[in-house]
């Protein structure tokens, strides 16, 4: 992650190992998030479709981590 230095790459490895949510997208990549507790924000890790190829890795500032949706009892 040359363009992005202030990402570490244990949080990678952490957001692979540990999301809360993982989408996958129509093109095939998949979203990972997981809360990175040092910085207190949550990182998003789009990867390949094969799970590990990582293809953009930044930290989210609209992610929620439940969905609106499973809010309502």
């Amino acid at each position: 992650m040359a363009r992005r230095p202030d990402i570490k790459m244990e949080w990678i490895k952490y957001v692979l190992n540990h999301p809360v949510r993982t989408v996958i997208q129509s093109n095939g990549r998949i979203r990972h998030w997981a809360l990175i507790t040092e910085v207190g924000k949550y990182l998003r890790v789009v990867t390949e479709s094969d799970g590990e190829t990582v293809h953009n890795a930044f930290f989210d500032r609209r992610f929620k981590p439940y969905k609106e949706k499973e809010d309502v009892v």
